[in-house]
């Protein structure tokens, strides 16, 4: 499917901070500076047109945002779209782009395009980014052919489901990547191609509670024998995610420790590798994914460590309990 390359319609753009809108400081070292107005005037195809609207709604490193911010950008586009947008689009630091664009999509239920964007180099540098992530996320947002699929990322000219996208470089202009699945289409000549159409999942039936909910994340290391599970207290309400081997293995000296724990708290299990999902009955070892699943943990699916954490949040801030949680991760788990 190919969309004219034409931006029409009314655009929202909002800002939360990252590299996209740094500039040098005294010392040399970037620091966030620029507002959305300030980005925005950079793409002439946006500064010049009345229907494009901008707001500065952070100027946050995106390793300093919180959950509590996220859900204010959810607010604002929520707003933005009721004001009348047909697109919106958020810029981004990219150190927590993925897991932004994840959480809003757990909550976006609207039919227009919410996308997140950012840069892998700041304004002023030799080949920034910014201004052409900016005008293709525009693209995008304003594009017939990418509603009701839910919060995307465009990075590069490629567009990304929230779901499946992850930070695979640190400074790469191609860092971003789709391992399970892949782009769900690119731009060429300034025009939206979409190559597929993933089924969309249900928004979350309710927005966060409980801010304080802790969940915790591990990952299994060679040697690793789960001691610090022992230092959970026994009062301990929140959720763990183990980032395990390969398709869902941990060590049998971790695993007992492991079980333990899922028999009075949701622990989800995930894989450390990056791609793939994690299996359910291949291999039968004491730490295999058979023994933990057998023994109440909740498979992630092919969620990524970070994506399933933010999952379990939202869950238990929400007020669920381990029933709907495992229901949760069955619906979202898939590519």
């Amino acid at each position: 499917m190919l969309d004219d390359p034409g931006l029409r319609g009314q655009l929202a753009i909002g800002s939360a901070g990252g590299t996209i809108s740094m500039t040098p400081g005294l010392d040399g070292g970037l620091d966030t500076t620029l507002t959305a107005q300030d980005m925005v005037t950079a793409i002439p195809e946006l500064a010049d047109s009345k229907y494009v609207s901008v707001t500065t709604l952070s100027v946050k490193p995106g390793a300093s945002v919180h959950a509590e911010d996220v859900m204010r950008y959810l607010r604002w586009a929520d707003q933005a779209v009721g004001d009348g947008a047909d697109g919106v689009v958020l810029t981004h630091g990219t150190d927590t782009l993925e897991e932004t664009a994840y959480l809003l999509d757990l909550y976006w239920d609207k039919p227009q395009p919410l996308v997140v964007t950012g840069a892998m180099r700041a304004p002023g540098a030799r080949g920034a980014d910014g201004p052409g992530n900016v005008s293709a996320a525009s693209r995008v947002a304003l594009s017939a052919s990418v509603r009701d699929l839910g919060v995307l990322v465009v990075m590069n000219d490629e567009i990304h489901a929230a779901r499946r996208v992850s930070k695979l470089h640190t400074n790469s202009l191609a860092a971003f990547g789709s391992p399970n699945g892949g782009p769900l289409g690119r731009l060429d000549e300034g025009a939206v191609r979409l190559f597929q159409r993933p089924t969309r999942r249900p928004s979350l039936p309710a927005g966060p509670q409980d801010w304080t909910v802790p969940v915790l994340l591990t990952e299994a290391v060679l040697g690793d024998d789960g001691a610090w599970l022992d230092l959970l207290p026994e009062d301990f309400s929140g959720g763990l995610i183990v980032s395990a081997f390969g398709v869902g293995h941990v060590s049998a000296a971790m695993a007992p420790k492991l079980i333990a724990a899922a028999a009075r708290i949701p622990v989800v299990l995930s894989s450390r590798t990056g791609a793939g999902t994690v299996h359910r009955r291949t291999y039968g070892f004491p730490g295999s994914e058979r023994d933990l699943l057998d023994h109440n943990l909740i498979s992630a699916g092919y969620l990524s460590p970070v994506k399933a954490r933010l999952l379990l949040w939202a869950a238990l801030a929400g007020g669920s309990d381990t029933q709907f949680v495992s229901r949760l991760f069955r619906e979202h788990g898939t590519p």
